[in-house]
This record gives structure tokens, C-alpha cells and sequence, in this order.
């Protein structure tokens, strides 16, 4: 595959969305094809999962279906857009992907770690990111900018807490794969530094 893949990470509120557009909108304008998605989503069976998922009404679904649910979006996802674009030679910019089922159903569920990330490589033929942006927030910061929290967003502090927790350690153990940002900085602080890091991914043509 000649494109790149690039995932942002991190708990709710962290500003995910407003430093995807921002990268997406540099690197367009400097020519270079992209495509945005998103996790659980980007397909139209992905967006009927993520309803299931995300949706309030669906309080109580069991843990381990809730993390099957996610591999089996996550596998749709994968067939159906990213690869393509990546061997298209497109940039693709998603919003969550792996790491979150592992922070949020591997820990934060405490289902564990290694058995949720077996099932997502499984579901997605290995495709692991070559970039994976994680944007670290105090998750009592994070959760008090969000406005009508859905399911997830709906859990005790305890479990945010797991999370956030989950994603650092995974960003711990493969440095050169993650950069972490503070996300308390400003949204023009956090933008350069996560420009600099993918100009270096780009080989310097970013």
C-alpha cells in the first residue's frame, strides 16, 4: 500500500475533531488526497452498529457484545474504505480505531487487553496505523465539555479514568508509532506539534 494511515486517540472531549479537520484541511490544500472517517462508522452497516453502540437506548447491552460489535465495524471499515484508499496512495484520517477498543472494552471493561486486540487484528487482516495521534486529557476536563454524553460518555469517572489510563500505557510501549499530545495546550499549539510529526512521517513532504 503507498498511502498512510493516520488515527487519532484520546477520551471523550479531547478535541479529536476539531485536529482532525485541522490536518485534514493543511494537507489537502497542499495536494494531497484524503479521506476522513471515523470509528464505529465510515460504512452504512458501521453507522448502524455505531447507533447500537452510542445510543442511550441500548443502556445495559452486554460488555462482550459491545466489543464484538466494535471488531465487526471495525472489519466493514477496513475492507470497505480504509484499504482501498490506503492502496489508492490516500492519506486516511480516522477518528479512533483500534487502541480504543482496547483501552475502552480491554480495560475499561476489563474484558483484557490482548483478547480485544486479537479480535480487531483478526477482524481487520492486520492493518495496523502507521501513525496513531493520541490527545491526552484529564478525563473530568474532557467530560465536562461534553454537552449530551451518549452511552459510553455516560459511564462513571472510574471507567474514563481506566481508559485514559489504557491509552498511555499502549502509546508507552511503541514510541515511535504514537506521539502524545497534551490536550489542555491550545488548538494552534496542538496543531503544530501533530504537523511536525506527520511531516516527519511524510518523509519530509508534508
Amino acid at each position: 500500500m503507498t498511502g498512510y494511515f493516520i488515527v487519532f486517540e484520546g477520551g471523550e472531549g479531547a478535541g479529536k475533531s476539531t485536529q482532525e479537520a485541522l490536518l485534514a484541511q493543511e494537507l489537502t490544500s497542499e495536494g494531497k488526497t484524503v479521506v476522513r472517517t471515523r470509528e464505529p462508522g465510515g460504512t452504512p452497516a458501521g453507522e448502524a452498529i455505531r447507533n447500537v453502540l452510542l445510543s442511550n437506548e441500548y443502556a445495559g447491552l452486554s460488555d462482550r457484545a459491545e466489543a464484538l460489535l466494535f471488531a465487526a465495524a471495525r472489519g466493514e471499515h477496513v475492507k470497505q474504505v480504509i484499504r482501498p484508499a490506503l492502496e489508492a496512495g490516500a492519506i486516511v484520517i480516522c477518528d479512533r480505531y483500534l487502541d480504543s477498543s482496547v483501552a475502552y472494552q480491554g480495560y475499561g471493561r476489563e474484558l483484557g487487553a490482548d483478547r480485544v486486540r486479537d479480535l480487531s487484528v483478526w477482524a481487520t487482516e492486520g492493518l495496523l496505523p502507521d501513525l496513531t495521534i493520541l490527545l491526552d486529557v484529564d478525563p473530568s476536563v474532557g467530560l465536562s465539555r461534553v454537552e449530551s454524553p451518549d452511552r459510553l460518555e455516560s459511564e462513571p469517572i472510574e471507567y474514563h479514568q481506566r481508559v485514559r489510563a489504557a491509552f498511555l500505557d499502549i502509546a508507552s510501549r511503541e514510541p515511535d508509532r504514537y506521539l502524545v499530545v497534551d490536550a489542555s495546550g491550545s488548538v494552534e499549539e496542538i496543531a503544530t506539534t501533530i504537523r511536525g510529526r506527520v511531516a516527519e512521517l511524510l518523509g519530509g513532504n508534508a
